[in-house]
């Protein structure tokens, strides 16, 4: 019979909160990035180019500092993991 892996208490809900109060903070960020460079790019009668870089930059900025968080969280619970 195979033993469960115990991963231990893992980290604390605070920790939780504040690596999704900082994905989502990263997304507006990216998302406001991307609508300066949409209209920063765009000469005349944009249409939804602005709009589109601003989907693209929320879309980019919230996936990286989403791997970053559950990277920092994975560290966390193996560091609280009983020995």
């Amino acid at each position: 019979m195979a033993d469960s892996f115990d991963t231990g208490p893992g980290p604390q809900r605070s920790a939780f909160l504040l690596a999704y109060a900082g994905v989502v903070l990263t997304g507006l960020v990216g998302a406001l990035i991307g609508y300066g460079w949409g209209e920063i790019g765009c000469r005349g009668d944009c249409g939804s180019a602005p709009a589109i870089s601003m989907i693209v930059g929320g879309i980019l900025g919230a996936t990286g500092a989403g791997v970053i968080a559950v990277l920092v969280l994975r560290a966390m619970a193996e560091w609280r993991r009983p020995g």
